[in-house]
């Protein structure tokens, strides 16, 4: 039997959105067509998007559905960036996930953007000074702001509010991804818009729906240019025919989340168990992000004089699924982008190890993880700092 604790990367479908999945794909019907198999799937696509939109507190017209989490962030930095040309500086925090972190530098490569990073501290929060200075230096010049609202890697929640009203100040748009936190924390668009968010990225498979859709909610008042044109759907902002089957299994999750609102306390219990364990098995370990300001279910440790890779395959075979949240390039472990930006060494941010849990997850995956991890930090132990490549 294998531990899942990788809910982070994505968690597992809810059987009830896997029915619903399925129905759905039985039904025939482009929602743009206006016969009544068309305005059957439409009714169908808009009950789905009016589930989507009270799970996140917004207006369904706000609901973008896109092909990804990934794709909602490109629309939403890409889309300002554009429509709020010539304005060239985005102000962006280190640490993001690569679904900005990537957007960002493609504009600047390839549409004369100027990314300034705003630093974040040692807990992995923006310092809202460095960005209160940045935004002062030439607020005219600035594009947009693009915020994470809780680290995927090391779970701190980010104060987007303040974010959000510093940029709003000098009538500047913020874009928050969202992905990471939808399901875990409250995500309210609405009180988020009115501190001065614009438009707020999420995506379906982390919160128990399919891969393959996602959504950027955009304000009213939001304009955006679009990245895909064509038939001119959802507001002219995101052409293409909808997935309706993979709305409606989105809906279902999101119903999910407006139904079980108290499985955050559960989580809670279950990481601190896991971060009391990993004390006592490993005292070096260093919990990364903000102790109380986190995800309810994300746990992050740096381990001192071992490779988070090597820690994440001796527990693969141990049966328990983890992540190091960080990438890995030629067979070469690479520090983490996000310790680095929190003044983490590289040989700290070589060895994270990312223990994320979900909705399955049960007191008795966190004893697996404990009883599995003493041999495999041994392992890794054992196994050190995996040497450079030459020239690197």
């Amino acid at each position: 039997m294998v531990v899942y604790l990788d809910h982070a990367a994505t968690t597992p479908m809810l059987p009830a959105a896997i029915a619903a999945y399925a129905e759905a794909m039985g039904v025939v019907g482009n929602p743009a067509s206006v016969h009544s198999q068309g305005q059957n799937a439409k009714r169908m696509l808009e009950e789905s998007r009016e589930i989507v939109a009270a799970s996140l507190v917004c207006d369904p017209i706000e609901v973008v559905f896109t092909g990804s989490g990934t794709e909602a962030i490109n629309l939403g930095i890409k889309g300002l960036y554009w429509a709020r040309a010539p304005r060239r500086r985005i102000l962006v925090p280190g640490g993001e996930h690569h679904a900005t972190l990537d957007t960002v530098e493609w504009l600047a490569q390839h549409e004369d953007a100027i990314v300034e990073w705003i630093a974040l501290d040692d807990r992995g929060r923006i310092d809202l000074g460095a960005l209160e200075a940045a935004i002062a230096r030439d607020p005219l010049d600035i594009a947009l702001v693009s915020v994470i609202m809780a680290n995927n890697e090391v779970g701190t929640i980010e104060p987007v509010a303040e974010v959000a009203a510093l940029a709003a100040a000098h009538g500047i748009p913020v874009h928050v991804d969202a992905v990471a936190a939808y399901g875990y924390i409250p995500v309210d668009f609405r009180a988020l818009a009115a501190a001065g968010v614009s438009a707020l990225s999420v995506s379906a498979h982390k919160v128990g729906g399919p891969v393959g859709i996602g959504a950027l909610v955009l304000g009213r008042a939001t304009t955006v240019e679009p990245l895909i044109h064509g038939g001119g759907q959802q507001r002219k902002v995101r052409s293409g025919t909808q997935d309706v089957a993979a709305a409606v299994s989105f809906a279902v999750a999101a119903s999910a989340l407006i139904a079980h609102g108290d499985e955050n306390a559960r989580l809670m219990a279950l990481r601190d168990r896991v971060i009391a364990g990993v004390a006592l098995v490993a005292p070096g370990a260093q919990l990364n992000g903000d102790s109380t300001h986190r995800l309810p279910g994300n746990a992050h440790f740096s381990f001192p004089g071992c490779e988070g890779d090597s820690l994440l395959f001796a527990l693969d075979v141990a049966g328990v699924s983890v992540s190091t949240g960080s990438a890995c390039q030629a067979g070469v472990p690479e520090p983490s982008h996000v310790l680095r930006a929190m003044g983490r060494s590289e040989s700290e941010s070589r060895g994270a190890l990312r223990i994320t849990l979900g909705h399955t997850s049960t007191d008795a995956d966190v004893d697996a993880l404990l009883a599995a991890l003493p041999a495999a930090h041994a392992l890794a132990l054992a196994a050190g700092m995996a040497d450079r490549v030459p020239g690197h």
